[in-house]
Order: structure tokens, then sequence, then C-alpha cells
């Protein structure tokens, strides 16, 4: 009797995004998105390396201190160094703020990593403007 093992879990976990369309009109949240974790180190790689290359060279990053774990002011992502900074309001957004110069700054809404996924779903769809239903 031969048994059919599960195939291995994918060595970069899928990003979860979800952005909102280009449009002329600047939005407050231009998506979302769904870390795994608290673990910047860990979750920010993966972030900007899921990015629309039109977006640039993401050079700054600003979170809500309350919410991430403890980072340095920099980072080296691709090869790139990222500033991070910090929000330190704990009545900050819960959002990640990217800035890319000459190509412009996005507002993510972050979705907490336990959210389960019956409930991230619909938080971000509706921060990427996809109406209910599609």
């Amino acid at each position: 009797m031969t048994t059919a093992l599960p195939p291995p879990p994918p060595s970069h976990p899928v990003l979860r995004l979800r952005l909102a369309p280009r449009a002329d009109l600047p939005r407050p949240i231009d998506g979302a998105w769904w870390p795994r974790s608290y673990d910047l180190l860990a979750e920010l790689p993966r972030l900007l390396a899921g990015l629309p290359r039109e977006w640039g060279h993401v050079t700054s990053v600003t979170v809500n201190a309350a919410t991430w774990s403890a980072a340095p002011g920099r980072i080296l992502v691709s090869n790139q160094v990222v500033r991070l900074r910090r929000n330190p309001a704990e009545s900050a957004p819960q959002t990640v703020v990217l800035l890319a110069p000459g190509q412009g700054r996005w507002d993510l809404l972050v979705v907490p990593p336990d959210t389960s996924e019956q409930a991230a779903e619909p938080l971000m769809a509706a921060a990427a403007g996809i109406p209910e239903g599609e």
C-alpha cells in the first residue's frame, strides 16, 4: 500500500495583498496587506518584493510603533536600503505608508495577522475598492 504525501508547503508564502486600481484621483487607502505576523523584518521584504514595478523603489516605510515588533531604523531589502519609521501614537491608524521618491506615496490598510480568512477578505476587498461579491 502506498500513501500519498501532501505537497510540501511553498518556500515563500503567498503575499496577501490587494491593491486598488490606478486612478487619477488620490485615495485615502491604496489597498490592503494581510501579513502573517507582526515581525517587520520578516514581513516587509515580502511586501516590497510583491509591489508593482511601476511603484519604483520604496525607500521609506512608516508603521504603527504600538503594533509592530521592534526593528532597526534601516534594513537592506534586495540590496536597497529602506528607512523604517515608527509612528509612536497609539491612536495611529493600522496602516503601512510606503514612499518612493519621484513615484509617490501609498497607504495600505494592515489586516491583523490573526484575522480569519472569512473576516479578512471583505476588509481587503473594501480597501482595494472592490465592490462586494466580486
